[in-house]
């Protein structure tokens, strides 16, 4: 299984970004998926979560902003990011705790 992010990019702020996150060879299982962000010189950090059962969990700081769903028709994950901050400017990764695999990150970069 391999993890693909895309999606990234630079956007002024106020704007919106869509990540993607294609899980190739997972065979659809349905799994806990997540994704994090690492700004520079600062550690990761959990940004949302979206569970087998379709609940969903948010950091705090994107509470109202990003939405995290699966697309079981694609096989993606996705994190729509709604009125972004120059907070919010840094890699963004997809993560799948079950097997402990990271994609490759994405920039994020919000412009002030």
């Amino acid at each position: 299984v391999q993890l693909q992010a895309s999606g990234g990019g630079l956007v002024q702020a106020g704007g919106s970004l869509r990540l993607s996150c294609a899980a190739a060879g997972n065979r659809r299982n349905i799994v806990q998926m997540r994704w994090y962000r690492q700004a520079p010189g600062k550690e990761r950090e959990l940004v949302a979560s979206i569970f087998p059962s379709g609940g969903t969990n948010y950091a705090d700081s994107v509470k109202g902003r990003f939405t995290i769903s699966r697309d079981n028709i694609k096989n993606t994950i996705e994190l729509q990011m709604d009125n972004l901050e120059p907070e919010d400017t840094a890699v963004y990764y997809c993560h799948m705790p079950s097997l402990g695999l990271w994609g490759r990150g994405t920039l994020v970069t919000v412009s002030s």
